[in-house]
């Protein structure tokens, strides 16, 4: 495994002095929409297109921070609506924003909870004013509204706020869809202004949503919305929600034509490996997912040639890496029959390993994807992934 050094000493927890985020497109693909860009926030810089892992609870599940950053990882996102039901922005604010508590002094993306209120949330009731829910760990009842959205953001610290959003369930009634997204709307306006009358030192930038379903019209509507706001960036919400890649390849289609050049482009709760690369052909810049450090905690894993299962008895007697090809710390020095003994075993380390293996496997991805944009093989390279790669099963969307 990578050393951890417990005594870390940085700047974690001091004062951040501020500085305008900004997005440069540096350069693009001449056979598609994909584009290479750099965003500059208080906390850094980081590339795009870019993956950001998911640090539901402050921190990525069973790795130290210091890990993820040798991974490569360049930019985190972490969860308001877990986060503000516990332990509460009031002590992560109290211990010097999300920063200095999970002692990640890279960029943070936080989300504004509102798919974990509808996916999770017990009772959710939404009214124009904002979502009254019950807690899914003690039944206590909250009222998440854009304003609150926005201000327990800001008490986190994150360098990227999300605005609150109106996210329904598919299939639903036309109405009940465009209901949802006029609100969100709304909503957007809220955030924007609660964000620019906030006087909390260390909020963020604020991204707006684009929803709309699978309606193409929608979509469009919304698209061009969100975009004649002053927002930082624009996000595309509602996908990776059970939908076919063709429908989420076909709203991505009619959305990112809509949008702005000079702002990053945020497709959410999308990790698999061929969704990032056809996500990155289509115009995206971020991404992010539980579905690598998830797969991983169930012995899955990502090669070149698609995902294996660990735990499978096949690979008993396995004594090679996982994927020749990776670079990662697992594969420099396990193989495939040690993992399948940790996870037979149930020893923590097998989900260790998987989550650095996975978590790298992406990250070298969009390490690669850049690299063959600043070459100009970017479409042949995406080519020769997609042919050698085995799409497995079902694609599995963002949850917690």
């Amino acid at each position: 495994m990578v050393a951890i050094d417990l005594a870390m000493t940085s700047t974690i927890g001091q004062p951040v002095a501020a500085s305008p985020f900004g997005y440069t497109l540096e350069t693009t693909d001449p056979a598609s929409r994909a584009r290479l860009g750099r965003v500059a926030t208080r906390h850094g810089v980081f590339d795009t297109p870019v993956f950001m892992p998911v640090g539901t609870q402050a921190t990525i599940k069973t790795l130290h921070p210091g890990e993820v950053e040798r991974l490569g990882a360049q930019i985190v996102l972490a969860n308001t609506y877990h986060l503000m039901l516990r332990p509460g922005p009031e002590l992560i604010d109290e211990a010097g924003g999300l920063h200095a508590f999970m002692r990640w002094n890279r960029p943070i993306l936080t989300d504004s909870g509102g798919f974990q209120i509808f996916s999770l949330a017990q009772q959710a009731k939404v009214t124009e004013e904002g979502v009254r829910f019950r807690s899914h760990i003690d039944g206590s009842l909250h009222m998440l509204t854009p304003e609150r959205a926005v201000d327990i953001q800001a008490m986190l610290g994150s360098d990227i706020m999300m605005a609150l959003d109106h996210l329904v369930g598919l299939p639903a009634k036309p109405r009940k869809i465009l209901d949802a997204t006029m609100r969100t709307h709304r909503w957007l306006d809220r955030c924007i202004q609660a964000a620019a009358t906030s006087e909390r030192p260390r909020r963020g930038v604020l991204f707006g949503i684009v929803q709309g379903g699978m309606d193409a019209d929608l979509r469009a509507m919304s698209a061009d919305y969100v975009a004649s706001t002053d927002v930082a960036g624009i996000a595309i919400g509602g996908l990776s929600v059970g939908e076919t890649k063709a429908e989420m390849a076909e709203m991505i289609d009619v959305v990112i034509p809509r949008l702005p050049d000079n702002k990053p482009r945020y497709l959410m709760g999308v990790g698999s490996p061929e969704d990032l690369w056809n996500g990155v052909a289509q115009g995206i810049d971020m991404f992010d997912c539980v579905l690598p450090t998830r797969l991983a905690r169930n012995g899955s894993v990502f090669t070149l040639d698609g995902r294996i299962d660990l735990v499978n008895r096949a690979h008993r007697n396995a004594f090679v890496p996982i994927d020749e090809a990776c670079d990662c710390e697992t594969c420099q020095q396990f193989d495939r029959a040690y993992i399948h003994h940790l996870f037979r075993a149930r020893e923590i380390l097998g989900l260790r390993l998987t989550s650095v293996h996975n978590l790298r496997f992406l990250i070298r991805q969009m390490e690669t994807m850049r690299a063959a944009l600043v070459d100009g093989t970017f479409s042949q390279v995406r080519t020769a992934f997609l042919d050698r790669y085995r799409v497995a099963g079902p694609r599995t969307g963002a949850t917690v």
